[in-house]
């Protein structure tokens, strides 16, 4: 555990994406959210410095937008219980493009009958894009359950759809 006396100050910085803001937290060390907003909050006071990996994760962002990008490389914190960071662990390796029920990926993870428990875990995920909650799907092929809206859920699998089909990749 930390000491909060040690422990680097919370930066934020916005990267506009197609499908709206996103804020970008954390300190020089991992980014520990990711999350989509209505607009930049206002800075009061002397702005600080935006710590290099958090500018690091914008350009990865806008690289994953731009369909050059189809993995994140960028150091994550997420705090979460031991269940959440398995499910968040198997859930990052869904390869891009690809999709997964919440039953298969509570089989994934051992616990087969789980699946309102890994949407619950999804739920909780504060990294949206660089782990990939939105490519988890109902078991029949329904979008459902995305934070930041179905909308975007649909709006990120059909561009990995798009990028895949143009590139070749599979």
């Amino acid at each position: 555990m930390e000491n909060n006396r040690t422990k680097e100050p919370l930066q934020k910085v916005y990267y506009k994406s197609p499908i709206g803001w996103m804020e970008i937290a954390g300190d020089g060390k991992a980014v520990s959210s990711v999350v989509f907003v209505s607009r930049p909050a206002a800075v009061s006071g002397k702005k600080a410095a935006v710590p290099a990996l958090l500018r690091r994760c914008a350009k990865e962002l806008d690289e994953y937008f731009r369909g050059k990008r189809t993995g994140f490389s960028v150091p994550v914190r997420l705090e979460g219980t031991c269940f959440q960071s398995l499910v968040w662990d198997k859930l990052r390796r869904i390869r891009y493009g690809h999709r997964a029920s919440y039953r298969e990926l509570a089989a994934a993870v051992g616990a087969p009958r789980a699946a309102r428990a890994v949407g619950g875990a999804l739920n909780k995920n504060k990294i949206a894009v660089v782990i990939p909650c939105h490519r988890v799907i109902g078991h029949g092929g329904d979008l459902t359950g995305y934070a930041a809206g179905v909308w975007r859920k649909r709006r990120l699998l059909d561009h990995e759809r798009r990028v895949v089909t143009r590139d070749g990749r599979i």
